[in-house]
């Protein structure tokens, strides 16, 4: 196998594994903000618990 060969295997090799990496950061960032907004919204109806309790006092 010829150099140039390899190496254009190396770096196909590299950009798939690059791209990969790219769309297992977006899926992660995506998943952290679904559980962000999960998040706020169960302490905002904590807050809404809350708040109807201190009504009732």
């Amino acid at each position: 196998m010829s150099a140039g060969k390899m190496t254009e295997r190396i770096a196909a090799k590299f950009k798939s594994k690059a791209k990969e990496a790219a769309g297992t950061a977006t899926d992660h960032d995506a998943e952290r903000a679904r559980a962000e907004a999960e998040r706020a919204k169960a302490d905002a109806k904590l807050a809404g618990v809350h708040a109807r309790n201190a009504l009732r006092q």
